[in-house]
């Protein structure tokens, strides 16, 4: 592996954030589009969707994981990106900053639309369950 000096990890992890900015504001609106599809029962774009998000997210994780392995090489085996842009000059911890709050607000705001759409999914199986099955006790409550 290549060693590489910290301005070259900073520039690295800066691009890094900024990449996960880009790809996490595209991994919303397929999730948008997920939801839409679900509700509309169109498998068929289901399926294209999830073939558009693995990328992405295989592509996130990996910088992610690049991220996790760039911090705790320069300070420690227990750093976060905390620790980290707590490091930085004044001027480039704010534009980091800036940035990184917004990767935790988009990666929020995808974990709500991942679990609504679980839930819309999860309810729709079970209605197609009862559909085709029947119902065990048709008059007990629920």
């Amino acid at each position: 592996m290549t060693t590489l000096t910290r301005q070259q990890a900073n520039t690295l992890l800066a691009h890094g954030v900024a990449l996960d900015v880009r790809d996490a504001g595209a991994v919303r609106t397929l999730l948008e589009q997920q939801f839409e599809a679900a509700l509309r029962h169109r498998s068929a774009d289901l399926s294209l969707l999830a073939g558009q998000l693995e990328p992405l997210l295989n592509e996130m994780e990996t910088r992610r994981q690049q991220r996790l392995s760039l911090v705790r090489a320069l300070l420690g085996a227990h750093a976060t990106m905390l620790d980290y842009l707590g490091t930085l000059a004044p001027a480039p911890r704010a534009a980091l900053e800036s940035a990184w709050e917004q990767l935790e607000a988009i990666v929020r705001e995808c974990k709500a639309a991942t679990t609504r759409n679980a839930n819309l999914l999860a309810e729709q199986y079970s209605v197609m369950q009862r559909v085709l099955h029947g119902e065990d006790q048709l008059y007990a409550p629920r």
